[in-house]
């Protein structure tokens, strides 16, 4: 009985040591684990610290179509010459943030240190916008400011709508957030910004509200002018707009424009046909060698007009110092019921005369349009290639770098919105071109085209339809059958 004892008491010591070992194994293992697992929470906390300093165009990635999140290059060159310090309030709600305004915001504050980007909630600070406008500002507008200068963006202006009045609906159609940041950045960075005095009192043709609104987000003043009782042109005009005067002008209305030309003005001047005599404004055109031609400008070529109507016309654009970018995106430009501009044989030698736009040489002009009978050319009919626009210069100054600078169209249908929409914005890109040269030398104005919010469909041909449709359908599984049996046999032969 002791001897059993003994033999139980001996089997429970041997167990407690056994014990005593495994648990110090465990242990030992299990302060290892957690030694890795602290180095690992470690490695990961450090690499998103790492990661959240990296500016976000190199973390998230823009897939959307129009790159709605991505600032172009014409910006970044805008913000790289930035000289002052800007601030991008962000006024919205937490919570009601606009995913594309917040990431366009971010690609800001990552672009230029002379930028920075807030956040003010309007619950948390609802007399925030009071020092700024007095108007009540809506979730996701932006005030941005520069010094004393600042400028509210609208939510509502950050979008383009376009309305159905048949119907009553509406449906959103662009994104313009980065052509408006640039636009109030570009006010709040400069004092003196560009005037277009539009020449009133001839019964000139009215200036689109789409050409008005992309030369006011360009960052021009649009003010009216009328030299019968202006002592000469403003002097501080940026650049004098004429638009196609269907009445002349007084010979001393000439003579103000000329003197404002002559001593270094800029001016965009349109002279559609008219049957009435203009011999004091077409002298202010003769005074830089361009004499309208009279008529209206046909196309025999099937490449040159639309629409079956010879008279509306797809100039050539020819290569100046501001087209590239029209002829680089392959653009085009309608001009409707134009007249030729005549370049004249004898002018001064410091006049430099360029094209801008031309016909093709199958082209004729219909010079009786009062009693025109058909489009067709007609024995009589001038015809060649003729001019649509031109661009004059002449330094007048060459010690300070003063130069007239003088952009000439013989229609001014390209001011018109419903013609500009039919080549889908190419003629105001062109007149906002034109002024954008002319009035480069006073203020750098930056005009970016809106992003489509349009949806894009994936339109596939019927051909290439069926071929997809054989190969997913067909090709594949048969490919991955055969593949399977292959696998199959060898493994039975093993």
């Amino acid at each position: 009985m002791k001897t059993k004892m003994k033999n139980v008491h001996i089997d429970v010591k041997k167990f407690l040591k056994e014990l005593v070992k495994i648990n110090r194994h465990k242990l030992k293992n299990g302060s290892s684990s957690m030694l890795y697992t602290v180095l690992l929470v470690a490695v990961v906390v450090v690499i998103n610290l790492i990661v959240a300093e990296i500016p976000e165009e190199y973390t998230l990635l823009d897939v959307s179509s129009q790159k709605l999140y991505t600032i172009s290059d014409e910006t970044r060159d805008f913000l790289d010459g930035l000289d002052q310090d800007v601030t991008i309030y962000y006024i919205v709600q937490n919570g009601n943030e606009d995913s594309v305004v917040e990431r366009m915001l971010n690609r800001y504050d990552e672009a230029s240190d002379h930028i920075s980007v807030e956040t003010k909630d309007p619950v948390l600070y609802p007399n925030f916008t009071s020092q700024y406008t007095e108007d009540q500002v809506s979730d996701n507008s932006l005030i941005v400011v520069c010094g004393d200068r600042s400028k509210v963006i609208s939510y509502n202006d950050l979008y383009e709508v376009e309305y159905d009045y048949y119907t009553g609906s509406s449906n959103t159609t662009d994104f313009d957030g980065e052509g408006q940041i640039d636009s109030a950045i570009s006010y709040v960075t400069n004092e003196d910004l560009p005037i277009i005095y539009t020449l009133e009192g001839h019964g000139e043709v009215q200036m689109g509200s789409q050409m008005t609104e992309n030369l006011e987000r360009a960052n021009y003043q649009v003010e009216s002018l009328n030299l019968l009782s202006a002592d000469s042109v403003p002097d501080d005009t940026g650049c004098l707009l004429i638009a196609s005067p269907q009445s002349d002008l007084s010979e001393d209305e000439a003579d103000k424009i000329i003197d404002y030309l002559e001593g270094g003005g800029k001016a965009l001047i349109f002279a559609d046909y008219t049957t009435q005599e203009l011999p004091n404004f077409d002298r202010v055109l003769e005074n830089y060698g361009i004499t309208p031609g009279g008529g209206i400008v046909m196309e025999n070529d099937g490449n040159h007009y639309i629409s079956q109507l010879p008279y509306y016309l797809l100039p050539n654009i020819e290569s100046t110092d501001f087209t590239s970018d029209l002829i680089s995106d392959n653009r085009y430009v309608l001009m409707v019921a134009a007249q030729p501009l005549d370049i004249m044989d004898s002018y001064r030698d410091t006049l430099e005369i360029t094209p801008v736009l031309t016909t093709s040489e199958d082209a004729y002009v219909k010079s009786d349009v009062e009693n025109m009978t058909t489009f067709e050319q007609e024995d009589g009919d001038r015809s060649g290639q003729f001019n649509l626009g031109l661009a004059v210069t002449e330094t007048v100054d060459e010690a300070n770098d003063l130069q007239t600078q003088l952009v000439c169209f013989g229609s001014y249908t390209l001011m018109d919105d419903q013609t500009n929409s039919q080549v889908t914005g190419g003629n105001q890109e062109l007149v906002l071109a034109a002024v954008g040269w002319m009035c480069e030398n006073d203020t750098p104005v930056i005009s970016v085209a809106t992003k489509s919010l349009m949806m894009e469909y994936l339109t596939v041909p019927e051909y290439d339809a069926g071929y997809w449709s054989l190969i997913t359908i067909g090709v594949i599984p048969v490919a991955f059958l055969l593949i399977g049996a292959v696998i199959w046999f060898k493994r039975r032969k093993q």
